[in-house]
């Protein structure tokens, strides 16, 4: 009889298997259907907003100027130098604007969940940021000390040195624990994905579902590559509507927010995030 372990582990075998028919099946779908062009944003009155869940696809006819994003966006600021004050101002542009989050390293959560108490957006934290290459104690620590400081989302980066050694278990095990950790906040999962080849982002996107993540995430902005149209897809390919899928890494404009959100995220993190509900520009690096 099989040990509860061996058994674990041929369930996880199984799930990458599935994973891996599903890329197959995306890859026929993508060489059969031309790609749909990209909404375009327009200045007409805002018609009632769609019902927007937590996981779910975003109906792009919801998104008529620039502004109908903001709901959608964790505005981010992960840079090292920041300084408090710099926290505070991404957390009262977040109120001023309406976005989902403000999405920082563990150490500013508590300035930011002061400034945004009483407001519709919510603390994030990033857990085992950037590298992904901490023990899942310590993520699981970070996670647990970083809700208790007043983070109610937790963005971990997952092993991506066990995924590329293709140590399933380790890297299920390793998201798992910070999600439980952290419930009931939910967790987002970055993939990294600008290491990964497809069949590895198809893996780690079921690993991630199978492991109790809410979201899994592109990119954290200090990797190669960002959120792609391509990516995002894939990620939705996988995951469904069960789970949310992230783009972040490379959103400067109100133009690459709708093509990613017609490719399936439904949050979008980025630096940004002021220049895209004013329809401008950014030359932001994340």
């Amino acid at each position: 009889m099989p040990s509860d372990a061996e058994a674990f582990f041929t369930v996880l075998e199984e799930l990458v298997d599935q994973a891996r028919h599903r890329l197959h099946a995306w890859k026929v779908q993508q060489e059969a259907v031309p790609p749909a062009p990209a909404a375009i944003l327009s200045p007409e009155p805002p018609r009632p907003p769609g019902v927007k869940t937590a996981t779910a696809r975003v109906d792009p006819a919801t998104l008529v100027k620039a502004s109908d994003l903001a709901p959608y966006i964790d505005h981010t600021l992960l840079k090292p130098e920041a300084r408090a004050e710099d926290i505070v101002r991404v957390a009262e542009e977040a109120r001023q604007y309406g976005f989902a989050t403000v999405c920082v390293n563990s150490c500013h959560v508590a300035t930011a969940a002061r400034v945004l108490d009483g407001a519709t957006a919510v603390p994030i934290a990033v857990v085992g940021f950037p590298l992904g290459a901490a023990l899942s104690s310590a993520k699981a620590f970070e996670a647990r000390e970083a809700i208790r400081a007043g983070a109610r989302e937790i963005d971990m980066v997952l092993n991506l040195g066990a995924l590329k050694a293709h140590d399933y278990q380790r890297v299920h095990q390793d998201i798992a624990a910070v999600v439980e950790a952290s419930h009931p906040v939910p967790v987002k999962v970055i993939l990294e994905t600008g290491h990964l080849t497809d069949e590895e982002k198809v893996v780690a996107c079921a690993l991630s579902k199978a492991a109790g993540a809410a979201f899994v995430k592109t990119s954290t902005g200090f990797g190669p590559g960002g959120a792609t149209v391509k990516d995002i897809e894939l990620m939705r390919a996988v995951v469904g509507d069960d789970v949310g899928v992230k783009a972040s890494g490379g959103v400067r404009s109100a133009e690459d927010a709708v093509k990613l959100i017609r490719a399936g995220a439904n949050r979008l993190g980025a630096s940004a995030s002021v220049a895209i509900v004013t329809g401008q520009i950014s030359t932001a690096q994340y």
